[in-house]
């Protein structure tokens, strides 16, 4: 145990053994339950996303629950859908913030959603967990009461951009993007990346958010002849341009990052999916030499196999780390604090947080859609 952990573990069951503590119930916590709210896409073009991290997160609950839950209580996932829109998200996340009837929010799906969520939980001091997003908006400045597990979308398409110009030589990159602050965060990445090596954005088009009118975008970036297209959107989004760029004759080839849901692509797409490049930032779900992988997949179903669902499955438990260091009598400030100084490997996958960082993993992969299968890449090609 490291001196930061033994630190947090000893001011944690300061906190929680508190007369305070004893006399107020924290708000979605009781004696048999800890309660956790997730507002995501459970319906609508992104479907798939919400569902997948409802489902590692549940899954990961249930292995806890089974073994008797933390500190004797069960953890209960109270789940809405807002399919994707800002609107929704943000009067579902009140509702639940208001009824005081939950510890803590966990698994929410996208960046404008968060946007949306985030002032609703800064305003409540209400644990704002591990978003299904890496916008900047999250990350800097720092929150005290927002974590995030994944890599920024600046991590990913530094890694992408670095590849892309080194392995492939590609010069030439358009973007097709989703006209939204998912898009525009997306976008300063590349072009911080491909900034640092003296390249820009050749072309850009735009597409509304949850909308599959896709034809006019693509078609607008075809007189650019661009050697790849960097796409920021979602996987149905991603498949139907696919289609209409190869009916279009375009050749240049697609590039986007983990937000797309790769099985969920890899079912819209079929086999005009081959040859994407998609960077994720968890390992893959295929690997089982990791202790991560060997219990995810004994624990999830196998339907739900897949980086969407892994990475539910990890905030889940890097949650259950947290909430276990804040006591027996856990209180939001106390998990906070726990996870500000937490170091954890998950089996194989390292977290860390810090009071000037909230971002606990900077881990970026590469993978190529190739066979209807997500191939890990050491060199694109």
């Amino acid at each position: 145990m490291t001196f930061r952990t033994l630190f947090c573990v000893l001011a944690t069951m300061a906190w929680g053994f508190s007369p305070a503590a004893a006399v107020q119930a924290e708000p979605g916590i009781s004696a048999q339950e800890v309660r956790v709210g997730m507002v995501n896409a459970l319906s609508g073009p992104a479907a798939g996303l919400g569902s997948g991290m409802k489902a590692g997160a549940e899954a990961y609950f249930a292995r806890v629950n089974a073994a008797g839950g933390v500190n004797g209580r069960r953890i209960v996932l109270v789940s809405r859908d807002d399919g994707y829109e800002p609107a929704r998200t943000a009067a579902m996340t009140r509702e639940l913030t208001e009824s005081g009837d939950v510890f803590a929010l966990l698994g929410y799906v996208g960046t404008p959603t968060s946007r949306a969520a985030m002032p609703i939980a800064l305003r409540a001091e209400i644990p704002y967990l591990f978003p299904f997003t890496g916008a900047e908006v999250l990350r800097a400045p720092v929150h005290r009461w927002v974590f995030n597990v994944r890599a920024s979308y600046f991590d990913e398409t530094e890694e992408m951009v670095e590849r892309m110009t080194g392995d492939l030589g590609i010069s030439s990159v358009a973007l097709l993007m989703q006209d939204d602050s998912f898009g525009e965060t997306v976008k300063s990445g590349l072009v911080g990346a491909l900034f640092k090596r003296t390249l820009h954005i050749q072309a850009e088009a735009r597409i509304q958010r949850n909308s599959l009118e896709v034809a006019a975008a693509v078609e607008s970036l075809r007189q650019a002849e661009p050697d790849a297209i960097f796409f920021v959107g979602t996987y149905k989004q991603l498949a139907a341009s696919i289609k209409q760029a190869k009916a279009l004759g375009i050749k240049a080839r697609f590039f986007t990052v983990s937000f797309i849901g790769t099985e969920n692509f890899i079912a819209e797409a079929g086999a005009d999916g081959d040859g994407v490049y998609i960077s994720q930032v968890m390992p893959s779900p295929h690997d089982a030499s990791q202790v991560l992988i060997r219990d995810y997949r004994a624990d999830i179903a196998p339907a739900d196999i897949g980086y969407t669902s892994l990475e539910g499955y990890v905030g889940a438990a890097v949650f259950v780390e947290a909430l276990r260091l804040a006591g027996n009598a856990p209180t939001r400030a106390n998990l906070i604090n726990a996870l500000e100084f937490l170091r954890t490997d998950v089996g194989g996958f390292k977290v860390e947080f810090s009071p000037t960082d909230h971002q606990g993993s900077d881990a970026v992969f590469l993978t190529r859609i190739q066979n209807g299968k997500a191939m890990p890449v050491e060199r694109m090609q």
